[in-house]
């Protein structure tokens, strides 16, 4: 398969004697399984097997406690699966980089103990980002609860909500109402304030229509802040290994509009786009989005709960709302010095167009 090519490509059974390779994934939750495969993650676990390297998968504690419901064992996959910070999350490494609301960013120590990191992603959207690949598998799939949470919570750092400008509580009322998805709600903790579930806003400004001039801002620095949080862990992350002890993987089936995580599996949005490999983080999230860039959301394959834009821009874009830029993790992350967005895409088995009078081969239902 084209899996096992890439990974020869990547030179990855040469590079893993001896090490300890933590394969980090998401292995999704409740009865999704429009996640990575558990065949294509047995071939990465015998690849490190055959390399001489000690593989273990590693995912948040509470995938991992019910991974087994969607397929993935130590028998299925070939090697042990464990928790990023322990069963409890009490094991992780503390890492001081003042980010707006953030403070301290917890590592999970599984992942800094490893010395060989595959990063092995599932492509598909994300509501805080538009788009999750192989930055947001370890940004947020790394990470401790807290840090987890604290990084959403990026959104609300700068002011987006000013109650002096509307007093009315009728005001109030009508903006919440005006949204069709339920992301405004009156803040639990402060009368009269208003909150926004940025991951549900797609930006679609029925709101603004009816709040008083200068009451509500929607701005995407308030979206960017998210990915630029991701940016910032997954270079915690990456801080941890050698040059040359990472590799990232993503696959390209089932893509789905949000992420593994919320446990459901429907129609695909989009066609399968394949597999991609790179010793490049950025480079290879910016070639899955140049890629999907080309094709078109099947609207009818999301869910009666979101709203397509077709003029938003990029299909995560449509799907999520404009603001929700899906190459700005990327953008971010290539500041701090961890990959470029220049690549080169090269088809580790292209087809051939058969000349005339060439047998052609093909595999057919009857």
């Amino acid at each position: 398969m084209k899996l096992d090519k890439i990974l020869d490509a990547l030179h990855l059974r040469d590079r893993v004697k001896g090490e300890t390779v933590a394969i980090k994934m998401h292995l999704g939750g409740n009865v999704g399984y429009s996640t990575v495969h558990p065949v294509f993650v047995r071939r990465v676990v015998q690849a490190v097997l055959d390399g001489g390297g000690k593989p273990f998968v590693t995912d948040l504690a509470g995938d991992v406690a019910s991974a087994a419901q969607r397929g993935y064992t130590a028998e299925t996959l070939g090697c042990p699966i464990y928790p990023v910070g322990g069963p409890d999350e009490k094991y992780y490494y503390a890492h001081k980089r003042p980010f707006k609301n953030i403070e301290e960013w917890r590592l999970g120590g599984m992942v800094a103990d490893a010395t060989f990191l595959i990063d092995l992603a599932h492509i598909k959207g994300h509501p805080s980002c538009g788009f999750g690949a192989c930055i947001k598998n370890i940004a947020l799939g790394c990470m401790m609860t807290p840090t987890r949470s604290a990084m959403h919570d990026t959104n609300h750092f700068d002011p987006y909500w000013f109650a002096d400008k509307c007093p009315d509580p009728a005001k109030r009322k009508a903006i919440i109402e005006s949204c069709p998805f339920d992301a405004i709600v009156e803040d639990r903790k402060k009368p009269g304030e208003l909150h926004i579930h940025y991951e549900m806003c797609n930006q679609c400004g029925r709101c603004l229509k009816v709040a008083p001039e200068g009451s509500l801002v929607i701005r995407p620095e308030n979206f960017w802040a998210f990915q630029e949080a991701c940016a910032i862990s997954a270079s915690i992350t990456l801080s941890t290994f050698q040059p040359g002890k990472t590799v990232f993987l993503s696959i390209g089936t089932q893509i789905h509009p949000v992420c593994d995580c919320f446990g459901f599996t429907g129609q695909a949005i989009l066609p399968d786009i394949g597999v991609f490999g790179s010793d490049d983080i950025v480079a290879i999230d910016t070639a899955v989005l140049d890629m999907v860039a080309k094709l078109k959301v099947d609207e009818n394959a999301l869910p009666l709960s979101m709203e397509l834009q077709p003029n938003a821009g990029h299909p995560f874009q449509q799907v999520h709302g404009p603001y929700k830029d899906p190459y700005k993790a990327p953008e971010y992350l290539e500041k701090l010095g961890c990959g470029t967005r220049e690549y080169e895409l090269v088809d580790v088995l292209p087809l051939k167009r058969p000349e005339r009078g060439e047998t052609v081969y093909i595999s057919a239902a009857q």
